[in-house]
């Protein structure tokens, strides 16, 4: 069993005590799955469906499939969490977003497992809050337009990368995993991406380049 494979003792506990086991380990890597929902979460959603509504549903879908998980123990139980959890997403923006997922709710699968796309939009928003930005509004919602357009020139995984990493906090052993490279792929993916970054930055005006901060 490699590093990123769960304890024995936790793997044990999951046989034997499945409910239990089960809701202490979503109870521990609660907050940490509730920062991914509310980064991908569609903002069109906010009024009408509950963030905690979709963990409740995420962990009712692990406790339906843990039987799979240890049949195959190919990655860490957050990993696996953070799958069911992304799926679990994808169907609460399919239901109440039906045909309007294409505007703003794009989805993409890496390797198998679905989840809501780091849009341009989305990781635009983001990274303004992290790196200095101008005062004005007009002037920050211009920059805003003009780092969207230009992450959309990125590779669809070299934006998921960058998510992961900053804005969901998954170490580099994590995104190995979710993307299934090896650990010296994944760095060598998230040099790509912030160098690709880097690019973009220093193109427009009012954002200092640099690594971005994240939570």
């Amino acid at each position: 069993m490699h590093e990123l494979a769960e304890s024995e003792g936790l793997l044990e506990r999951l046989r034997n005590d499945r409910e239990r086991a089960l809701a202490d380990a979503f109870t521990e890597h609660r907050e940490r799955l509730r920062q991914i929902v509310d980064i991908r979460f569609d903002r069109r959603l906010r009024s009408r469906v509950d963030v905690d509504d979709v963990l409740q549903e995420a962990y009712i879908q692990a406790a339906q499939r843990v039987e799979h998980y240890l049949n195959d123990v190919s990655t860490s139980l957050f990993i696996w969490l953070r799958s069911i959890t992304c799926q679990t997403l994808i169907d609460v923006h399919r239901r109440h977003l039906g045909a309007k997922m294409r505007d703003a709710g794009r989805e993409v699968s890496i390797h198998g497992v679905y989840c809501p796309e780091a849009t341009s939009a989305c990781l635009s928003e983001i990274l303004m809050g992290s790196f200095t930005s101008p005062s004005a509004a007009a002037i920050r919602d211009e920059v805003v337009d003009q780092l969207e357009a230009a992450l959309e020139q990125m590779d669809v995984i070299d934006r998921e990368v960058l998510l992961m990493r900053h804005f969901e906090d998954l170490t580099n052993g994590e995104v190995a995993q979710a993307l299934e490279l090896s650990p010296s792929g994944a760095s060598a993916r998230y040099t790509r991406a912030i160098t690709r970054l880097n690019e973009i930055l220093s193109t427009i005006s009012g954002i200092q380049a640099g690594e971005p901060d994240g939570h």
